[in-house]
């Protein structure tokens, strides 16, 4: 049981990477790699802050600020430079390794004794249920902005862009400005995980951030194949699924510790969960025909 309460707990930390990776994807159809450095940035950032005892309600506007500097470089790189995106975040992900490692002035942080986010905050007794509430409302709150964001004309303004980016453009949008905006804020969402997953677990380490952006394209693909499948269009249905992708990707992960897999396939099993999770409605699909 414990497998699936801390899964439950990562799920809810890695919401705001699904939040983000789901602007940058699914909104701007931009593959953006920038996620892996990003999210180790907000770790790092949040880990030396931390170690200084400096308050996590300090630290939390610094690790949005850093983390959406870091996706308005790809963007500007991007929009400005005219260099393909993916290769942008790459370019981004590289440097920032080098970045994060000088911020945090080693390859790992530990934060024993150190005050976090989740220690502050005592609202019930038993520490994991505390950590649960805490980290529910905060995801409430950073799903309802971004929702309401979406909703708003510079929100519609945004979508419209990566539907059709001609069309907003001939309507007098600045295309690449929306571009550079919605990169920053996806990386600001990254960033946020990094946040809370460094208070979660108690560490910062300079590779916690590889492979990382799986973990928020498998819970934006779980959700979007519910939205498929249901005929989803409404924007908050569709971000609550994100949300339950985010969850139900580590529910999954937990499961496959729970029954023996080796840890050290974990990568391996992430690998296909993503690849099936992909392929079944083609699979689907096919069978229909």
């Amino acid at each position: 049981m414990d497998f699936y309460l801390t899964a439950l707990l990562q799920g809810l930390c890695f919401s705001a990477i699904a939040l983000g990776i789901y602007i940058s994807m699914k909104i701007f159809n931009i593959p953006d790699i920038t996620t892996d450095g990003s999210y180790t940035l907000g770790g790092a950032v949040t880990a030396v802050m931390l170690s200084h005892h400096l308050s996590p309600y300090l630290i939390l506007p610094t690790v949005i600020i850093a983390g959406g500097l870091a996706g308005a470089l790809t963007g500007l790189i991007h929009t400005r430079l005219k260099i393909n995106a993916l290769l942008a975040g790459i370019l981004v992900m590289t440097a920032l390794y080098s970045v994060n490692l000088t911020i945090m002035g080693r390859s790992n942080v530990p934060l024993i004794g150190t005050a976090s986010l989740f220690s502050l905050l005592n609202i019930v007794a038993d520490p994991n249920q505390n950590t649960f509430i805490l980290l529910s409302v905060f995801v409430v709150i950073i799903t309802l902005l971004i929702g309401y964001l979406l909703k708003t004309d510079f929100g519609i303004a945004m979508r419209a862009t990566g539907n059709s980016e001609s069309m907003i453009r001939a309507l007098g949008v600045n295309t690449d400005r929306m571009k550079i905006t919605g990169l920053a804020l996806a990386n600001a969402l990254t960033a946020l995980s990094g946040y809370l997953i460094v208070q979660f677990q108690g560490f910062a380490d300079i590779s916690m951030g590889i492979g990382i952006v799986i973990v928020g394209l498998g819970s934006v693909i779980i959700a979007e194949t519910l939205i498929n499948w249901f005929r989803i269009t409404n924007v908050w249905i569709s971000l609550a699924l994100v949300l339950a992708g985010a969850v139900i990707f580590q529910l999954v992960l937990a499961f496959t510790l729970a029954i023996g897999v080796d840890a050290n396939l974990l990568k391996l099993v992430t690998a296909a969960f993503v690849l099936l999770i992909v392929s079944l409605p083609r699979l689907s699909f096919s069978k229909a025909s």
